[in-house]
C-alpha cells in the first residue's frame, strides 16, 4: 500500500504583536526547492508563505508578482524585512541571516511586522496541513 506524503506545512506568529504572519507555510528544505522558490507561482494568497531553509538572501527574477521578504536570524529574530520586493531584484544576504519567509505583498504592514521581533514557526494542526 502507498501512502500519501503529506509536505511540511507551518503557522508563522510574530511574537511581539501575536499577529499570524501566515498560517499555510510551505517549506523548501531541499536544493532544489530551494532553487525554485515561487517560480511556479502566479501569486500568494493572504495566509501563504514561503519558508527558505538555509537561504540568507534573495532574488525575484522571473517571478511574477511582488512579495514581502523576512530574513531571519537562528532565534527567528528579523534581521531584515523588504515590503514591496518587486519581480526583478535582489535582496543581498544579511549579517546573521539563516532564513528566509517569503509573504504575498503587504503582510508586513498588516501584521505590523518589523526588524526585531521574533517570528515564531509551529507545525501546522494536520488537519490544515492537508
Amino acid at each position: 500500500m502507498m501512502t500519501k506524503k503529506v509536505p511540511m506545512r507551518l503557522v508563522a506568529t510574530n511574537v511581539e504583536t501575536g499577529a499570524v504572519v501566515a498560517n499555510r507555510v510551505d517549506v523548501a528544505a531541499k536544493r532544489v526547492e530551494r532553487a525554485v522558490g515561487l517560480l511556479t507561482r502566479a501569486g500568494l494568497r493572504d495566509g501563504e508563505a514561503l519558508f527558505i531553509t538555509p537561504c540568507r538572501g534573495v532574488h525575484t527574477w522571473f517571478m511574477r508578482f511582488t512579495i514581502d521578504m523576512l530574513a531571519l536570524n537562528e532565534a527567528g529574530v528579523v534581521v531584515d524585512a523588504v515590503s514591496d520586493l518587486r519581480p526583478w531584484r535582489i535582496r543581498l544576504p544579511r549579517a546573521g541571516a539563516v532564513n528566509v519567509l517569503e509573504l504575498p505583498a503587504g503582510s508586513l504592514s498588516r501584521t505590523k511586522t518589523e526588524v526585531g521581533h521574533r517570528i515564531e514557526m509551529k507545525l501546522a494542526p494536520a488537519w490544515e496541513a492537508r
